[in-house]
C-alpha cells in the first residue's frame, strides 16, 4: 500500500458527533423547502425522474469507475472518487440552479427524490464499484465496513431529517419557511467550520498531499458536469432543464462522503483529501457555471426585449 493510502486524518469522536448533527441539520433545512407535492410533480414527469436518476446514480458512478481504470490513481484516492460519485446531489444545487435561471422546481424535486434514493443507492454503488476494482477491494478488506451500518447511518443523516422537514413544512408552512432561512446558512457555516478545524489539525498532511488530488478532483467534477449536460441533450431536454440536470449531477453531497469516510475509514488520507477538495471545488465550479448561465440568460432576455 502506497504512502498516501496509509495516511490517516485525525478526527476525534466528539468532532464526529458534531459533524453528524451538522449534516443532519443541513438536510433538515433543505427538507423544509420540499413538499410532498414535489414528489407528485415528478411522478407526472416520469421522463425527468428517470433521466435524473440514471444520470446521478447509474452513469456518474459508472463513468467514475471507467476513469479510474484509465487513470489508475492511488487506491485511496480512487475510493474517494467512488464515494463522492455514490453520494446524492449537494445541498446547494437548488441555489445554484436558481442563480443559473434553471428549473428550480425540478431541482428541488430531484434533490428530494435523489436524497430518498441515496439511502439505498449510495451504499450499493460504493460497495459494488469498490469491490469491483482490485486495488480498492484490497483496502475494503482491511476495513470493517458493515453494509447495514452504512445504510443505517445514511438513513439517520438523510432519511429521517428529510421526512421530519417535509412533515413540518406540510403542517406549518410559515414556521418551516422561517426556520429554513435561518438553518440553511447557519448549518452550512457550522459544517464548513468543522471540516476546516478537522483539516487545520492535519494541515501538514493536507499540504503534503493536496497536490495529488488537485487535477483528479477538478477533472472528476468537470466529468460530472459534462455528463449531466450530455445526458440532458441526448434526451432533448430544454436548455432550462439541461442546466438543472447539469448542476444536480455535478454538485455532489461531499459532506456526506466525508462523514462516511471519517466514520468507517478513520479518515483514510486519499479518500478524505479528495472528498474535502471536491467539497471546496464544486462550489467554485458550480458558482462560475451558474453565474455564466445567469449572465447569458440576462443577455438573451435583453435582446428579446429590444
Amino acid at each position: 500500500m502506497q504512502e498516501l493510502d496509509a495516511v490517516k486524518i485525525n478526527f476525534d469522536s466528539s468532532g464526529l458527533w458534531v459533524l453528524n448533527i451538522a449534516l443532519a441539520v443541513v438536510m433538515f433545512g433543505v427538507a423544509l423547502g420540499i413538499t410532498f407535492n414535489d414528489f407528485k410533480g415528478l411522478l407526472k414527469q416520469p421522463k425527468l425522474v428517470i433521466i435524473g436518476v440514471v444520470s446521478q446514480f447509474v452513469l456518474l458512478p459508472l463513468a467514475t469507475f471507467l476513469i479510474i481504470l484509465l487513470v489508475k490513481p492511488q487506491p485511496s484516492i480512487a475510493l474517494g472518487m467512488m464515494m463522492v460519485a455514490a453520494c446524492p446531489g449537494g445541498n446547494i444545487s437548488n441555489f445554484m440552479t436558481h442563480l443559473a435561471k434553471g428549473n428550480t422546481a425540478l431541482s428541488v424535486s430531484l434533490t428530494a427524490f435523489a436524497t430518498f434514493l441515496a439511502i439505498f443507492m449510495t451504499p450499493l454503488n460504493f460497495q459494488f464499484y469498490g469491490n469491483l476494482y482490485e486495488p480498492t477491494a484490497q483496502i475494503l478488506k482491511t476495513v470493517s465496513l458493515e453494509p447495514f451500518e452504512l445504510v443505517k447511518l445514511v438513513v439517520l443523516i438523510l432519511g429521517i431529517p428529510l421526512v421530519l422537514g417535509m412533515v413540518l413544512r406540510q403542517k406549518n408552512q410559515k414556521l418551516a419557511i422561517k426556520l429554513s432561512k435561518l438553518l440553511k446558512p447557519l448549518s452550512i457555516i457550522v459544517f464548513v467550520a468543522i471540516v476546516v478545524i478537522a483539516f487545520s489539525n492535519n494541515l501538514d498532511i493536507f499540504n503534503d498531499y493536496a497536490h495529488r488530488v488537485f487535477a483528479i478532483g477538478i477533472g472528476h467534477n468537470l466529468l460530472a458536469l459534462l455528463l449531466g449536460f450530455g445526458v440532458a441533450k441526448l434526451f432533448r431536454l430544454s436548455f432550462r432543464d439541461a442546466k438543472t440536470l447539469t448542476i444536480e449531477t455535478g454538485i455532489q453531497n461531499s459532506g456526506l462522503g466525508l462523514l462516511l469516510i471519517f466514520t468507517f475509514f478513520n479518515g483514510l488520507g486519499g479518500m478524505a483529501i479528495l472528498a474535502a477538495f471536491w467539497g471546496i471545488w464544486h462550489i467554485i465550479s458550480g458558482l462560475i457555471l451558474a453565474t455564466y448561465w445567469s449572465k447569458k440568460s440576462n443577455g438573451i432576455e435583453k435582446a428579446l426585449a429590444t
